[in-house]
């Protein structure tokens, strides 16, 4: 597979990474010179210093014979111009864009019947939208009244929770071909991560106080989940969202929509989501203003997070939640962290990559959102097909999950699970056959049969080149 990207930062340079990893054909283009000069010492690939919507350049790179062209500088309207170009002349390569602005999403809401007939709009195929895949991974890890990572499977009752292991832990000691033995329900723990390794378990695999787990269970099982793991339930009942720019104000706006709904649900009664206080803090009067028009049931602070009196006065440390969605990724590790040290609240805060999460995790944080791998799992999605639906990497790539249709040349295709199965290798978690709404775990004597929908996780580096289908 061929792929152009334009623009060489950090997420450019990131999933130009992954994509050699794999084997596939990338060039890299970037006007600046010492981004360029940087990113051709990290990457085994083309790297070209010149303007991406110049299609000269674009055909000097071989946009001709390229599969994806993925538009990634900071200027929204450059990827467009970039995407709308090639379409003009290269119809049939998919072009996937970064676009942060919501107002050019409009269009591409139009009903599919009334534009069938018509190019993609801008020329884009898929659009990726940075703040919303951010956001919507907060509202993912909060929902459940705890504070988790967690990843959702769409017409699934399962998720992938994460959960820690803690000292009161039952889990603590316990093999995990024994956890049947502490509870009826069921779980399943797909990865482990400890000591900075994060591997597939065997059945034999003792689990251990520290150990950051992976559990595949149904939504309805959860707080059970944290119970075994050590974790006392608290009610999250004083949130309180840090920063009001676009990804605070999609976070609230998730959030207090839910509360609204609940209301209307329940008339003759006084749901939790109603008990729930909410504030946002933000210290530039104009979006701090902007805020108050739009969550008038929220209290709205106009205010500096590292100021020691608002934060003694406003009590911050009462509160249960604390979300921190600023642009300035360090403020939102220092202030969930030196909450964390003054209060008993929950955090979760937005970081820049996988790396910084675990620092952040590290330091007290429950919760970091690297918004730029987020980015980079949508990206990837749209590139590894037709057949595959999300991809949801773990631990800087190291671990993969993807949402699959099973295809003709499908590596599963018509095969029993348990003449499959390469322990520590890869896991098939969920089945959906064709015609069926709802996944369920799939057994050793399950036939994986064509158009089945399946989830997948799997080690990147061990995997022995297992496919998916072919690519769009």
């Amino acid at each position: 597979m061929k792929v152009i990207i334009i623009g060489a930062g950090f997420t450019g340079t990131q999933l130009a990474k992954r994509l050699i990893s794999e084997r596939n054909d990338v060039v890299l283009i970037d006007k600046d010179e010492e981004t360029v000069r940087h990113a051709s010492n990290r990457l085994d690939c083309m790297v070209m210093q010149a303007s991406g919507n110049n299609l000269a350049v674009l055909e000097e790179a071989g946009i001709e014979k390229a599969d994806f062209l993925v538009a990634l500088t900071e200027s929204d309207e450059l990827n467009m111009i970039t995407c709308s170009l090639v379409d003009s002349v290269y119809p049939n390569v998919v072009k996937i864009a970064r676009v942060r602005n919501s107002d050019y999403y409009n269009e591409s809401s139009t009903p599919q019947k009334s534009r069938k007939k018509h190019r993609p709009p801008y020329g884009i195929n898929f659009m990726v939208h940075p703040d919303i895949e951010a956001a919507e991974a907060i509202v993912h890890a909060i929902k459940w009244d705890g504070v988790s990572e967690s990843i959702d499977f769409k017409g699934s009752d399962y998720q992938i929770v994460s959960a820690l292991v803690r000292q009161n832990s039952k889990f603590d000691g316990l093999a995990l071909q024994d956890i049947k033995d502490v509870t009826k329900r069921q779980y399943l723990v797909v990865y482990i991560e400890g000591d900075n390794l994060a591997y597939i378990p065997k059945g034999s695999a003792v689990l251990h106080a520290g150990d950051r787990i992976g559990v595949l269970c149904k939504t309805e099982d959860t707080e059970e989940l944290f119970s075994l793991c050590g974790e006392a339930k608290r009610q999250l009942n004083k949130i309180a969202i840090l920063g009001a720019g676009r990804v605070g104000l999609w976070v609230a706006s998730r959030l207090l929509h839910k509360k609204r709904k609940s209301f209307f649900a329940k008339v003759f009664s006084i749901p939790q989501e109603l008990r729930k206080e909410y504030a946002i803090i933000e210290k530039d009067e104009a979006l701090a203003k902007n805020a108050a028009m739009l969550f008038p049931e929220a209290s709205i602070f106009k205010a500096d997070i590292t100021d020691e009196g608002f934060v003694e006065q406003e009590r911050l440390d009462t509160y249960d939640l604390l979300i921190a969605t600023t642009n300035n990724y360090e403020l939102n590790i220092v202030t969930a962290a030196y909450l964390k040290s003054i209060g008993n609240l929950k955090t979760v805060g937005l970081v820049t990559n996988s790396q910084y999460a675990r620092i952040a995790n590290n330091v007290g944080v429950d919760v970091a959102i690297p918004t730029k791998d987020v980015v980079i799992d949508a990206i990837m999605s749209h590139l590894r097909g037709r057949f595959v639906t999300r991809i949801h990497t773990l631990f800087e790539g190291e671990i993969e999950i993807a949402e699959v249709t099973v295809s003709q040349d499908s590596f599963f295709n018509g095969k029993v699970l348990k003449d499959t199965h390469v322990e520590g290798v890869f896991l098939v978690l969920l089945r959906k056959k064709q015609g069926e709404d709802k996944y369920s775990i799939p057994r050793g004597d399950t036939r994986i049969e064509l158009n089945d929908s399946i989830v997948v996780l799997y080690d990147k580096d061990k995997h022995t080149g297992f496919g998916f289908g072919e690519r769009q």
